[in-house]
């Protein structure tokens, strides 16, 4: 559950966001700008986290009324050497936080710190996860509870999906780029795994409501919908005029499946509706997935 330190929404005096072009830190970018809330983008060329002089090169460009969004990370982290590599860079920020410490500190995390058999998802579940992509936002998260007193938002999304994806992992994204070409869609065995795809937009409005409110505590960013990915598969292909082939395969893993409780979100943000998978893709097929 979240509280909110404002119960009525405010424009924070400024956000600093580090991981300036990625997917998710462009995506919220782009939805300060539309709010006027002023933005600064904390690039890798501006400060690389992952140095010795991390922490003082970010606690020099922080302000004490600032909320600091912190969203760069190495993905998909794999192999240790990554995972180091991201553990130094939360080091990196808890350290500068401890010099100059800013209003507000939102992490954009993942689902991924839960067990990967859970079938329904709550914020209140004990974070088990089976990954080290897991473990290293589960590390991550936990640096930066014990690190800091100032209000912390955890935020964990789910499966992410949108025009400017940049990973074109199983699902949606990979999906509509396969029909865009007319590519077939290989299936992990039939496809009936469910899980639950979060339109990027739906995340820059989540993330921009928790810096509003100054809200704090653990939120999971889900629509509380699942469609397998056969499903998935069949209304993306239904979105373009060439057919596109769709093809199972040999399951090589049991089937699992995904769903989430939203009570949480619905009664932090009540006025707040997520976009239905359909709309998104929709709205994605109109723009174009950009090119790898």
């Amino acid at each position: 559950m979240l509280k909110h330190h404002w119960t009525t929404p405010q424009k924070p005096s400024r956000v600093c966001i580090l991981g300036s072009q990625g997917f998710v830190a462009s995506s919220v970018a782009k939805a300060l700008n539309e709010r006027e809330i002023a933005a600064e983008a904390i690039g890798s060329g501006d400060v690389n986290l992952t140095g010795s002089d991390a922490g003082k090169r970010l606690a020099a460009r922080l302000r004490s009324e600032d909320t600091l969004i912190f969203v760069s990370a190495r993905a998909p982290c794999k192999t240790m050497p990554l995972f180091m590599e991201n553990l130094a860079m939360a080091k990196g920020v808890a350290e500068a936080i401890a010099q100059t410490t800013p209003a507000h500190l939102i992490y954009i995390s993942s689902d991924a710190v839960y067990r990967d058999d859970l079938d329904l998802v709550r914020e209140g579940d004990c974070a088990h996860p089976g990954s080290l992509h897991g473990a290293m936002h589960m590390a991550r998260e936990a640096l930066l509870q014990a690190s800091t007193k100032i209000p912390l938002c955890l935020l964990r999304p789910s499966l992410l999906y949108g025009a400017a994806d940049p990973h074109n992992g199983y699902g949606p994204n990979r999906f509509m780029r396969q029909a865009a070409v007319g590519e077939t869609i290989t299936l992990f065995g039939e496809g009936e795994e469910q899980r639950d795809h979060v339109w990027i937009r739906d995340v820059a409005d989540i993330v921009c409501r928790v810096a509003e409110h100054r809200s704090q505590g653990i939120l999971n960013i889900a629509t509380g919908q699942s469609w397998s990915f056969r499903a998935i598969a069949e209304h993306v292909v239904s979105l373009f005029e060439k057919p596109t082939a769709i093809q199972g395969t040999p399951r090589q893993n049991p089937v699992t499946h995904r769903h989430y409780d939203i009570t949480a979100c619905l009664k932090a943000f009540p006025d707040f509706h997520y976009t239905s998978l359909k709309d998104g893709l929709a709205h994605t097929h109109r723009h174009g997935m950009k090119k790898l």
